[in-house]
């Protein structure tokens, strides 16, 4: 019997991606420094807001119904979307990396569909109520 040695085929790609590299969103110093508070504020403030809404529906009594109890999940996942995308994002505009690797990238991708799913199947379910 004759042996054969595994050679690479020829024509094949055997690259893989390890990392994506981000381009476009800012061009110049001042404006990463703009863009940074600008998306760090209304995280900030979304974050604040879904956080009062839910202390609101925990501390009041009256609000202790249905219609509050879906209101309050809907708060957390929303700000589960936004924690899942944004603080990501201000890091890298912070450090001046443009690079995100394949891995925190598809990572990132599942949470985000998982919970923005959720987040309509949440609404479906609000608009039946």
């Amino acid at each position: 019997m004759e042996e054969k040695l595994m050679e690479p085929e020829v024509g094949v790609n055997r690259t893989s991606v390890t990392e994506f590299i981000l381009l476009g969103l800012v061009e110049t110093e001042q404006l990463q420094s703009v863009v940074f508070v600008v998306f760090l504020f209304a995280y900030l403030l979304t974050v604040g807001g879904n956080l009062s809404i839910l202390a609101a529906i925990l501390v009041e009594p009256k609000l202790h119904t249905p219609m509050y109890f879906f209101l309050g999940n809907l708060s957390v996942l929303d700000v589960g979307c936004i924690t899942v995308t944004v603080p990501s994002m201000l890091a890298r505009l912070l450090s001046h990396k443009r690079t995100v690797p394949y891995r925190a990238c598809l990572t990132q991708l599942f949470f985000f569909h998982l919970l923005a799913g959720m987040d309509c199947f949440l609404l479906t379910v609000m608009a039946y109520d």
